[in-house]
This record gives C-alpha cells, structure tokens and sequence, in this order.
C-alpha cells in the first residue's frame, strides 16, 4: 500500500463507516485510486466457467452496488469484479447506521438489505462498461416481492447480455426469510427458472450461487445435489455471517451481516465440506475473511479454484487486489505449484 492510501484510508476512518465508502465511490469516479493495472502470470491464468481469468482475486459483490465505477474498478488489479446485487425495483434498504466497522476484529458487520437503484438504471450502466475485464452481477430479490424466485429472473433479463456471470444470491441475512430459498425443493425450482432464462438469453452466460456459512453439513450436501443437478456453473462459499464468537468489538450486538477477518475459518471450512461434497465437479470461489496472499492460499488449498473479497479493502485499500495476486503467485512458486490449479483442494483435510 503506498502511503498516498494509507493517508487515504485514516481520513476514510474519521467518519461515517457509509459515508467512506460513498467517498470511496467517488475517488474512483474521479481517478484517485490505484491504476496499477491487472497482475497476471502463466501460473495464475485459468478458465473457470468458461470465463478467460488472468488471475484468480475478485472482488465481491457489495462494494460497487449501483455499477458506478466498474472502469476504475478493473483497473486496480482484480482479475474479475462482480457488482450489485440489483433489485427489480430501487430499494432504499434498511433504515441507518446500517454499516459498523470492527476496528479489533478487522471485520464489519452490515445490514444494508438491498439497497440499489434498480436493475433498470444497473442495466444502463453495465451495457456501457468497457470490453476488456470479467464483470458479473450478483442478483437480488426486493424486500416487498410476493414472489423472489421471480425477480431474480427479471434481473436476469434484464441485465443479462451485459455481463459475464450472474450469481443468484439467496444468503444475505439482510432481508428477511430469503435465506428459506436455500432449502432443497425451493433451491432447485429458482435455479430452474434462471438456468431457464439463461438459455433463452443471446449470450450462454454462466450462473453462480452465493451460499451462507450459517449451514448444517445436511444442508451443505443438499446444496451440493442440487447444485449438481441443476448442474449451475459454479458455488460462491460465502456471504456474511450470523455467528458473533470471539469478537471484541462493541459493535458485535448490532444486528446484520459479520464479514472480514472474523468469517475466516468458518467460511473456509463451508467451502471445504462443499469441495468435498462436490469432488471437483463443479468450481467453488472462496469469499470470507481475505486479506493476505497466505489468506487466499489457504481458501485454494481447502477447495476454491477462485476468490473474492471486499472488507479487507476497509482496512488494506484498493491496491489489495493485486497485491494478493501477486504474493499468491510467488507462494505457489515457493511450494512448487506450476500452475493454482495443483493446489485447489490440496488441503481440505485441514478443514473438515
């Protein structure tokens, strides 16, 4: 991190946790972020899903929610980007402060529910992103929907030909009962009906899951039949959490979605015991609790082919994503890896 963002990131601390990151929006709208450009090495490079991935860091779905910024974005060093989640119809989200930093614990605890202007206003944005980079959307359901499985197809059609993956997000803790659609028989029929659309869309775009890691080993090998059934392209292990174990913090009362450091090891040990369900079958992308080489090294070794991050950049900055990129293809030198794809899954032992 140079210390043009070090300096940038203790003026962000000094106020609102919300209001950082609107400044952190806008930073990027206007060039004053890293433009260190994408790392990438013979070592790193992998077809996942189809997609063409110079290096296997994204970054997660929450930080550019509206599309605003998907240019500067790509510029910083991520091998792929997804944004949103995007919503049929513009959602306010739940009332403020919604968003809590966890200085202590390097994490945040987030209750957004939402918030976005629409798959409408989204739609216009992404048909005018650039054509270099991998960009996806994460699809959401609106709070006040009679029917959720529904508007996570309409996102789809209506945003579809302007990205390169969709993943179908039915594990943020934030609105109420959607996490109900991870259960089997609900599970299968909404991944139905988005395959089902895909299909019908001009570009055979892949589809992703974004699971919790609030699950019982029953519940994670229901997902992995479903998934296998279904036979979408790939599982994102995972979003937020609900658990408030070994926090320090004073905002662990506070109610919403725990990420960071904190969601390291139960995250990764979700994605292990799916890589284990799955054997292979169908790729996995590790998200929670991030923020080192070491850190996505370790999420390879239990299972993922990718990773993604956000609340690292809280506390690291924007130029996180290439530098752990760049370390992650010097440990993988060190431990005699030619290629990740070696390592994927080396080490889900230490985690079942």
């Amino acid at each position: 991190m140079k210390i043009v963002e070090k300096l940038g990131l203790k003026l962000l601390y000094k106020t609102d946790p919300e209001n950082a990151h609107h400044l952190a929006i806008k930073a990027l709208k206007y060039g004053l972020t890293p433009k260190a450009g994408v790392y990438t090495s013979k070592r790193l490079k992998q077809n996942i899903a189809g997609l063409e991935l110079p290096n296997p860091i994204g970054l997660a779905a929450g930080f550019d929610k509206n599309a605003e910024v998907i240019a500067p974005l790509l510029n910083t060093g991520f091998g792929f980007i997804e944004v949103g989640a995007a919503t049929p119809e513009p959602q306010k989200g739940n009332n403020k402060p919604r968003l809590f930093r966890l200085n202590e614990d390097q994490g945040s605890i987030n209750r957004f529910g939402f918030n976005n202007e629409g798959m409408l206003i989204i739609a216009d944005r992404l048909s005018k992103r650039p054509n270099k980079g991998i960009v996806g959307l994460n699809l959401g359901a609106n709070k006040n929907s009679s029917h959720r499985a529904i508007d996570f197809v309409k996102v789809l059609e209506t945003c579809g030909n302007f990205i390169d993956f969709a993943t179908v997000n039915v594990s943020s803790p934030n609105t109420e009962k959607l996490r109900d659609l991870q259960g089997e028989k609900a599970l299968t029929a909404l991944l139905t009906g988005v395959i089902e659309t895909r299909n019908q869309l001009g570009r055979q775009i892949p589809i992703f899951l974004k699971i919790a890691p609030d699950l019982t080993s029953e519940e994670i090998s229901q997902i992995a039949q479903v998934a296998r059934h279904t036979r979408i392209d790939a599982i994102i292990a995972t979003n937020t959490t609900l658990d408030r174990t070994n926090l320090m913090s004073k905002h662990q009362i506070q109610t919403g979605g725990l990420s960071g450091k904190p969601l390291f090891e139960k995250s990764t040990r979700v994605l292990a015991k799916l890589a284990y369900e799955l054997e292979g079958n169908i790729p996995i992308i590790g998200v929670g609790g991030i923020d080192s080489a070491e850190a996505a090294f370790e999420k390879i070794r239990a299972g993922a082919s990718l990773v993604q991050l956000y609340t690292a950049l809280v506390f690291h900055g924007l130029s996180l994503g290439r530098d752990i990129a760049k370390g992650l293809d010097s440990l993988l030198e060190k431990n005699g890896y030619d290629h990740i794809s070696q390592a994927v899954g080396s080490g889900i032992q230490d985690y079942l």
